[in-house]
């Protein structure tokens, strides 16, 4: 879905027609936040949004399963699977899976840590278990109250904001904000923007941890593509942020394609931006989300798309002390919570 542009427009009269709706919506989600979830029995730590839209969650999922990893804990990752067609519970295989299998997050994901994809997130629970899971890391959820939460950690990112700031269908936010800063444990703050200090001033008050991360470049990526004219196209969250991280890594954009979120590319498109990157002797360049909704299980990426390069980021946290502390603290409190529960 590509986002409506009244959503980042606060006088916008289809906005306000649609704000009861909104209203109504709200009430709805800011109750069904109020549920008490199932005890996974073992660590949860949630990254969401309190919005739809990218603000840089797989990224953080990524940094976050790499800490755990540095404790010496099995994190699994679990998700919806958003986009695939599998309910699940099953535990994705890059070789054997497709995006339109269990969605294109889960997929890239899985590359680097296990993931399991359950439309049921109780049943998901099971199977991460099952995969000798120490700590369940679950990729979006903040807003479903199936399983009891940990720590969410919320992502926002500094350029893009809250947008108008009202609830789904009036504005971006998946439920009123309000509520959603109340179960908020940290906040991620992607970028150097301002959009999201009003936010962050709020989260500091109730003193919780802010913590902020910039996306980085990867540095293979970056020398493959240095010198090099590019043709750039993402069909994510933010198409923009992409395009303006490629540019800070000081690579030159001629050219920029965005498209909706998920969104599922033809072979005609693919071929189509490739023709159109070769007429101006331009390099296809695409994130590493897009390239998986291209790639056919374990052969690859198919002919008609192995001109396009990916490209590669991380997030790096401005203090990467803080977020291990605050992570460990967690994890001890976490289980400190569980054993004396259980005697």
């Amino acid at each position: 879905m590509r986002e409506p542009a009244f959503w980042h427009r606060p006088s916008s009269w289809i906005s306000l027609l649609l704000t009861p709706l909104g209203a109504l919506y709200g009430l709805v989600a800011a109750k069904r936040l109020q549920r008490e979830g199932l005890d996974a029995g073992i660590p949860v730590l949630c990254v969401g949004n309190y919005h739809v839209g990218g603000a840089g969650k797989t990224p953080a999922v990524l940094a976050l399963a790499k800490v755990l990893r540095d404790f010496g804990e099995t994190p699994v990752v679990l998700s919806r699977g958003y986009g695939g067609r599998l309910r699940g519970p099953v535990k994705v295989d890059p070789e054997r899976h497709v995006a339109e299998d269990v969605g294109d997050e889960p997929l890239m994901l899985a590359r680097s840590v296990p993931v399991v994809v359950a439309r049921d997130r109780i049943e998901g629970v099971a199977l991460a278990r099952s995969q000798a899971a120490t700590v369940i890391l679950m990729d979006d959820g903040f807003q479903n109250p199936a399983i009891a939460k940990d720590a969410s950690l919320i992502v926002i990112d500094s350029h893009r904001g809250l947008g108008n700031g009202r609830v789904l269908p009036a504005g971006p936010l998946r439920a009123p904000l309000s509520p959603q800063l109340d179960r908020t444990d940290a906040l991620i703050v992607v970028g150097e923007g301002t959009a999201a200090e009003t936010v962050a001033a709020v989260i500091a008050a109730q003193d919780k941890p802010v913590l902020s991360a910039q996306l980085r470049a990867d540095d293979a990526s970056v020398a493959e593509l240095r010198g090099k004219r590019v043709l750039a196209f993402a069909g994510i969250g933010d198409p923009e942020r992409f395009f303006r991280t490629l540019r800070a890594a000081g690579i030159e954009v001629v050219a920029e394609r965005a498209f909706p979120d998920h969104h599922l590319f033809s072979q005609s498109e693919i071929e189509g931006l490739i023709m159109d990157a070769k007429a101006g002797a331009l390099t296809p360049v695409t994130t590493e989300k897009d390239l998986a909704r291209l790639r056919t299980g374990g052969e690859g990426l198919p002919c008609w798309a192995q001109d396009i390069v990916p490209f590669k980021v991380t997030l790096e946290f401005d203090s990467a002390a803080k977020l291990r502390k605050f992570v460990s603290e967690r994890l001890f409190k976490a289980r400190d919570r569980k054993f004396r529960a259980s005697n």
